[in-house]
This record gives structure tokens, C-alpha cells and sequence, in this order.
């Protein structure tokens, strides 16, 4: 999709800032004609920060996709099962409720899929209701009903970080999904170089590279079905610096918001900045992020941005990833 910045104008944009503003955001009056002015920006940026999202000031797919999932509160339509899947911030919620009540949702990632569908299935089933996977009022009556716990981690939470403990396997086998994403551009072929060299030091080491090029066309949902259909064990996503850390500085990003947060992806994302620390002797910043490839990815997935490098880095950079997986899957 097209990417909303500062100076555009039209119905897209007063879309946006309507969106905003339902989320409580603020938005000059003097823009509301659907001009992306810097009170616009301003209010996209506060959005992102709040949805752990790269706080960029753009309205690029993912800030879009939340905006209207943020629409959605529980009971505003009938969740269940489909294709494509229902998401929003109401799956979200139904999937604290059910976690806090002992039924596996799944990560809470805002996605109605098959975790949730079991888990509202075996939910109706405790109560006594038709195991259909439908939520209608009448689930949503009882589950509200049964006053769920919502503080504290999520049972998914709790299950892939004892997971991530007991792990004690081989990079051998193991197929690598690296997704090049925004790093793809014509003018910057360091993420296609760093990708090319990863994959080189993957194979050398007994694992089955898989390199994707997203590039800016491509749909962040895309590419996370097309990393899952792999399957991967793990993702590894190379994006170009946003301009957010200082220069020099590495992040290393994993699915993680305020409320839930991958245990996996958070100790992949660990030694990945361990390793490029290392390599190019700057310390590097460690992010909790819900863009697409993080979230919707059902493996460990890790979005990296190596900052202050040249070409000169790109072998160095690629070894201290292929090291932090390697130790990884080691446990």
C-alpha cells in the first residue's frame, strides 16, 4: 500500500485522522480537511508509540492495519473461525479473557485463528454450551460471567518461555527464513548483501537458508503467511536504520507490547544483539515491536536494523546472526 508522510493530502488522510481520533488522539482542527500536517504526524507517532509500533511519524501497512483493528471492541461483532481471519482488538481481548482462565489462546496477538478457535471451543465445552467456536453474546455473556484474571503473563506466555529453558537441539536441519523487507530497495543493497552472506554462513553450518524479498511493495501479512508456509523454525528480517536509535546503534526487535510479549523471540532478539554488539563495538537496543513479521510469524522471528556499518561489516554482521542462531537453537 502507499505510504501517508507529512505534506500528503486527501480523503486518505482525513480517514487517518478520524481513526486518530476515535483512538483519543489529538488532531488540529485546522487539518481535518485531510491535510497530513504536523499535528498529524504528531498524533501518528503518539499511536505508534502506544501499539509498539517503529515510531516513524508514517502511515506505512502495519500503523494502517492497527488503526483499524484499534476499531474493534469485544462484542461489536461475532468472532469464529475464517479466511481470512478475524482481527482486531476485540480477538485480542477475548484472547486475554480466555488465557486468563486457563484456555490456550495462543499469543495474544489480536488474530482469530485455530489456537483461539480450540481454546473457545474447549471454553464452551467447560460451560456447557454447543462447542461451535462461535462468540456471540451469549459466549461473551458467560466469559465475562466467569470475571477471568487479565493481569499477569498470558498461558502462551508462560508455556513457549518454558519452552525456550528446556531447548536443547541443532542448527543442522533447521530451515532459516530471511526476509529482507525494507532493506530490498534499489538504492540500498546492504540487507540483500547481509542476507547473501547470512545465508552462506546458515548453509556452512548445516541449517537450510530460505531468502525472501519483500521489498516496498510487498504486504507485511504476505510475507509472514509466506515465512509460515515455509515452515521456518526461525525468522530473521533485515530492515534499513529508521533514523530512531543513534547512530552507530544496532536494534534488535521481537513481538512484544504492553501486554504480551514472545519469550522466544525476546531471547533470539538477546543474543542477536549479544553478537552484533560484539562484531561491530557499539552497544545496541533491544525493542518489543507488533509489526507483522513478528507478530503473525508462528515461529521465533527477530527484526534487525544493524546500525553504523559499511560494506566492509556485512560478512561480520552476517556471522554474528548466524552465531546468535546458532547458539539459539543450542539452547
Amino acid at each position: 500500500m502507499r505510504i501517508f508522510r507529512p505534506g500528503d493530502r486527501g480523503p486518505e488522510v482525513h480517514d487517518i485522522q478520524q481513526r486518530l481520533l476515535a483512538f483519543g488522539e489529538y488532531v488540529d482542527a485546522a487539518e481535518l480537511d485531510g491535510t497530513f500536517g504536523p499535528s498529524t504526524h504528531a498524533a501518528v507517532r503518539a499511536f505508534q508509540d502506544r501499539r509498539s509500533l517503529r515510531i516513524d511519524g508514517l502511515v506505512g501497512p502495519d500503523t494502517w492495519n492497527q488503526l483499524v483493528e484499534a476499531g474493534y471492541q469485544l462484542g461489536d461483532r461475532t468472532l469464529y473461525l475464517r479466511a481470512p481471519l478475524h482481527r482486531g482488538d476485540d480477538v485480542r481481548a477475548l484472547q486475554r479473557k480466555l488465557n486468563g482462565l486457563g484456555f490456550d489462546a495462543g499469543k495474544e496477538d489480536g488474530l482469530f485463528g485455530p489456537s483461539t478457535d480450540r481454546a473457545v471451543r474447549e471454553f464452551q465445552r467447560n460451560v456447557g454450551d454447543d462447542p461451535d467456536g462461535i462468540v456471540g453474546i451469549e459466549t461473551l455473556t458467560v466469559l465475562e460471567r466467569m470475571r477471568p484474571t487479565e493481569s499477569g503473563p498470558g498461558r502462551a506466555v508462560v508455556r513457549e518461555g518454558e519452552s525456550v529453558r528446556a531447548m536443547r537441539s541443532s542448527i543442522e536441519g533447521q530451515i532459516v527464513a530471511i526476509e529482507t523487507g525494507l532493506a530490498d530497495r534499489p538504492d540500498d543493497t546492504l540487507g540483500r548483501d547481509i542476507a547473501a552472506a547470512l545465508a552462506r554462513e546458515l548453509s556452512a553450518l548445516g541449517a537450510e537458508p530460505a531468502v525472501l524479498n519483500g521489498g516496498d511493495s510487498a504486504r507485511p501479512s504476505d510475507l509472514a503467511r509466506a515465512v509460515n508456509e515455509l515452515p521456518a523454525a526461525a525468522c530473521v528480517s533485515l530492515q534499513s536504520p529508521s533514523g530512531g536509535e543513534p547512530a552507530g546503534r544496532s536494534t534488535c526487535s521481537y513481538f512484544g507490547s504492553a501486554s504480551t510479549y514472545s519469550p522466544a523471540g525476546k531471547r533470539l532478539a538477546e543474543l542477536v544483539g549479544e553478537e552484533l554488539e560484539h562484531a561491530l563495538g557499539v552497544p545496541g537496543t533491544l525493542v518489543g515491536l507488533t509489526h507483522a513479521i513478528l507478530r503473525e510469524t508462528r515461529m521465533p522471528a527477530v527484526q534487525i536494523e544493524p546500525g553504523g556499518m559499511t560494506k566492509d561489516d556485512v560478512v561480520r554482521v552476517a556471522e554474528a546472526i548466524a552465531t546468535a542462531l546458532q547458539r539459539f537453537f543450542a539452547g
